[in-house]
Parts: C-alpha cells; sequence; structure tokens
C-alpha cells in the first residue's frame, strides 16, 4: 500500500505504556478501503485517518480491525499529538470533525505537550440482564459486582456497559469471553464492557478500570480508554460523588496487561454539558504499509 503510519501509545509519557495507537495524518486520498486495511494490517483497537483540509479544518476517522468506528479518545489524543510534533496544527483551541460530530480541542505545548477533548454529551441506559451471566462473561463470580452502584450503559462518544466491581484484587483474575457479550448485552449488543471500582493502585487516582471489546471490532482488550473514561467521569459526578462545581479526577487502567496510563476528566457540575478527557502521547514507532 506504501502508507506511512505513526505507532503512538496514548495517556503515557512511556513508549510501551498506554493505549496504541495508529495514526495516519495524510489521509485524505485513502478510500474506505485502505484505511480498512491499513486498521486490520496494524491490529490495534483503533486507527486514525486525519484528512485536512486547513489547519483549522481537520476531520478524524478512526476504525478497528473489523469496522469503522464514530469516536476513540485515545486516538484522536494520539493524532493531536502527532499533528502537533510534525508542525501542522499550534497550541490553543481548534475544532475536529469526527463521525460522533465536532468536538472542541485545547492544545498546550508548554513542557510537554497536553491534549483535551470535549466528548459529547452524557446518554445512559439501564442494564436489564442478568448479573450472573454478567459476571460470568467476565470470568468472575456475581457475588464480585458492587450493588451499591448501579449498571450502566453510557455513551460519551461510544456506548459502553459501566460495571461496578467490589474489589481491585478480582480485576486480575477477569477473563472476558468476548464471544458471549452480545447474549448478555440484550440492550446494546455492540456495546463494550467496562468493568471499574473506587480502589486504586495510586492515591492520585480516584477510579480504576479494564476495557473489553464488542467482539465485533476484532480485539480483545483495550489498555486506557478515552470515550470510556470520560463516561467514568460523568458517571462518578451522576452516582459516586455528585459535586456542586466542575471537578477532575484521574482514572488508571492498563496495569493488568503491563500497559499503564492515565487519563483526567474534567466534569461538569450539569451533564448536560459535556465531559473533557486530558492526555497525553509518545511516538514509539514509524511503518510504511
Amino acid at each position: 500500500m506504501n502508507i506511512d503510519v505513526l505507532i503512538y501509545d496514548a495517556f503515557s509519557y512511556k513508549p510501551g505504556k498506554g493505549n496504541p495507537a495508529g495514526v495516519v495524518i495524510d489521509a485524505s486520498k485513502l478510500s474506505d478501503l485502505q484505511m480498512q486495511e491499513v486498521a486490520k494490517e496494524l491490529g490495534f483497537n483503533e486507527t486514525a485517518f486525519v484528512c485536512r483540509n486547513s489547519e483549522s479544518e481537520i476531520t478524524i476517522r478512526y476504525f478497528t480491525p473489523r469496522h469503522e468506528v464514530p469516536l476513540c479518545g485515545h486516538a484522536t489524543i494520539a493524532s493531536m499529538v502527532a499533528l502537533v510534533e510534525y508542525g501542522l496544527v499550534k497550541e490553543g483551541q481548534t475544532k475536529i470533525h469526527t463521525a460522533a460530530g465536532i468536538l472542541d480541542i485545547e492544545i498546550k505545548t508548554q513542557q510537554q505537550i497536553m491534549i483535551g477533548m470535549k466528548q459529547t454529551t452524557y446518554k445512559e441506559m439501564k442494564f436489564e440482564g442478568s448479573i450472573d451471566s454478567l459476571a460470568k462473561v467476565l470470568g468472575l463470580k456475581s457475588n464480585m459486582i458492587d450493588e451499591q452502584y448501579p449498571i450502566r450503559y453510557v455513551n460519551t462518544g461510544l456506548w459502553t456497559l459501566l460495571v461496578p466491581i467490589k474489589e481491585l484484587a478480582y480485576f486480575k483474575d477477569m477473563k472476558p469471553n468476548t464471544k458471549e457479550f452480545p447474549a448478555v448485552l440484550k440492550e446494546l449488543n455492540k456495546a463494550s464492557i467496562h468493568p471499574f471500582c473506587l480502589e486504586t493502585y495510586r492515591s492520585d487516582c480516584q477510579m480504576h478500570a479494564r476495557h473489553f471489546s464488542s467482539p465485533y471490532s476484532g480485539t480483545i482488550e483495550d489498555a486506557v480508554t478515552g470515550t470510556a473514561s470520560g463516561a467514568m467521569g460523568a458517571y462518578y459526578q451522576k452516582y459516586i460523588k455528585p459535586c456542586n462545581s466542575k471537578q477532575r479526577i484521574r482514572i488508571e487502567q492498563g496495569n493488568e496487561i503491563g500497559r499503564e496510563g492515565f487519563v483526567e476528566v474534567e466534569v461538569p457540575k450539569d451533564l448536560s454539558e459535556a465531559v473533557t478527557i486530558y492526555g497525553t502521547a509518545v511516538c514509539s514507532e514509524k511503518r510504511t504499509l
């Protein structure tokens, strides 16, 4: 194909940590089929394809190895860091066009590049399925799910099922049977599953999570998830620690698979306003496919 691809590890300052994403910073001449072939060849949870008409008009498309998705947090962070490093965008405010809508992006370049990404407004749906079956597809027992908090499908860009877990120790035991996800997720059978808990490895984090992909995506686990972290931030404000003003929380993920990283989430008091996630990325490799 002779297509240049950058590999960025998002939500980390260290190569080999965080969440890897492929980034094609000049994809305006690629067909849908070529984009899908690149994503399949790379095999990452998402690969981002940047189409620029000008510095102020940026479109990003996102592909899993099997299909296109409307939005991806970590691939957006990776793409924007790449555009800054290659001199294609500057510090300040800009917007990106995605299939999920037009989103505000904040770029800071002091000391290290930091990207803020405003997500879509919070939506949720009740999980009506079997808790026993849900626990089973995660490789857990139903008494490991923390019933003091509700199980909810949440969307700030993509639908995921947020599942509260009682103890951090249970995360190491998770063995997802992703093929069975659609049978359990009857309301939204293409959703991913995002178990979380309030016990963390680091004292400066408020939540810990893992993210298991929909079987339709062609991957198993996302190391550090931007869109789901935004959803977690909104859930935290609504169900865990409501605050009368804007609050900022830090979420850790990826520890169990050796790719730990962190997402900062700024959550408005009023969830009719969008959450914003913050993170950085580091280039770990360049490939030509």
